[in-house]
């Protein structure tokens, strides 16, 4: 079936990509894998590749482009070389939407720009140790001074992607107790400078997969956050939360099938190489079979990622569309990652083979940006259960 999502501009951008990673990536991302992150001076790299701005408006550096398909070809590309740009998926698909929705003209300008360089990466702090996916639960607390020139931040949040690196996080906090009738009540969201002092950043996590993007805990002890990088209104971050988390999960949906896709060129160029009994592994019916089963299943995927793209762009993805896209999309890459991983035998296990850490990468996919539990709930609540 002819797919018709991406355009001559796309396919440019693809190319583009493509040879970036064979010519930056590959060759030191064994060194990274080891270290746990990439280095800081690659997100330079991504900024001066152009990245960072192709959603930033033109008067603050960037391309001044409304789409996510460029994001798509990203996840498509990283995933065919079994490689991650660190945290930098944080900083485009999670940080900037909140920049473009809710700073003002002159938080515009003095976040933008070196954000769309990489002098500043960007990460988003919204879990808290024993909260999880209960947002509304968050301890962490930003009290207004008595002279209304800053709020005094203090707290812990954990599992943040792009932690380490970060030199601005946008912060949830509590400026307001929760009332009786909403508990969700008095939330609010602060571009919070990393250099603050009694800003620390704790361990940094040792995680199952995604092992170049740093992911750390962090703490806030009586940090002075100037009441200019307050984002938005006071009290109102857990709604502004929810309007992103559309585009949070479409982009883990598109990015599992793209591992899914990857998965099955890895198993398929494996077993096309290694003999058993004098004869390809590719040779067998089994294996015919299960990489048939395999490209079935990512063949539907793509048509839901795709799908849910469109709708992204067009500004209509729905909550529930949006969970069960991620739903599909990441059961499908858990079940076609592990049969590809099969067909790898014992060199399937070793972390030399992409397969093995695709396999600890994907994991994640159905737990962070709401568990598939959490998914299945919504998507009954839309059907009216």
């Amino acid at each position: 079936m002819r797919r018709t999502v991406f355009n001559e501009d796309h396919e440019a951008f693809r190319e583009t990509v493509r040879a970036f990673i064979e010519a930056e990536v590959v060759p030191v991302y064994d060194e990274w894998f080891a270290a746990g992150q990439a280095p800081r001076d690659f997100y330079y790299k991504l900024g001066e590749l152009g990245i960072f701005g192709i959603n930033v408006p033109e008067e603050f550096g960037g391309a001044g482009l409304d789409t996510h398909k460029f994001e798509a070809v990203l996840y498509e590309e990283t995933s065919r070389a079994g490689v991650q740009f660190g945290g930098s998926g944080v900083h485009v698909l999670l940080a900037l939407p909140y920049i473009k929705m809710l700073a003002t003209e002159d938080q515009k300008k003095r976040y933008l720009p070196k954000f769309v360089t990489g002098e500043e990466m960007w990460a988003l702090a919204m879990t808290e140790p024993g909260t999880g996916s209960d947002v509304a639960g968050m301890k962490t607390t930003a009290k207004l001074s008595e002279d209304g020139t800053h709020y005094v931040l203090n707290g812990a949040k954990t599992f943040i992607t792009g932690g380490v690196h970060a030199d601005r996080v946008i912060v949830c906090a509590r400026t307001s107790a929760p009332s009786a009738e909403d508990r969700r009540f008095g939330i609010s969201l602060f571009a919070v400078d990393t250099k603050s002092e009694g800003y620390s950043i704790g361990r940094k996590l040792d995680k199952l997969g995604l092992k170049t993007s740093d992911t750390a805990e962090l703490a806030f002890v009586d940090v002075k956050v100037p009441v200019e990088d307050l984002l938005g209104e006071e009290g109102k971050g857990f709604s502004y939360l929810g309007h992103n988390l559309a585009s949070e999960r479409w982009g883990i949906a598109f990015g599992a099938y793209a591992q899914a896709a990857a998965a099955i060129r890895f198993a398929q160029q494996y077993v096309q190489e290694r003999t058993v009994f004098g004869k390809p592994v590719a040779s067998f019916q089994n294996t015919k079979f299960e990489l048939a089963a395999c490209q079935a299943e990512v063949d539907a995927a793509q048509a839901v990622a795709d799908r849910a793209l469109e709708a992204l762009d067009a500004g209509e993805l729905t909550p529930a569309e949006a969970a069960s896209a991620k739903l599909f999309c990441t059961e499908v890459a858990h079940r076609v990652i592990d049969r590809c991983l099969q067909l790898h035998g014992g060199y399937g296990y070793m972390n030399e083979y992409p397969i093995a850490r695709l396999y600890a990468d994907n994991r994640v996919n159905r737990i962070y940006g709401g568990t598939s539990e959490i998914m299945k709930s919504i998507i009954a609540k839309s059907m009216g259960l």
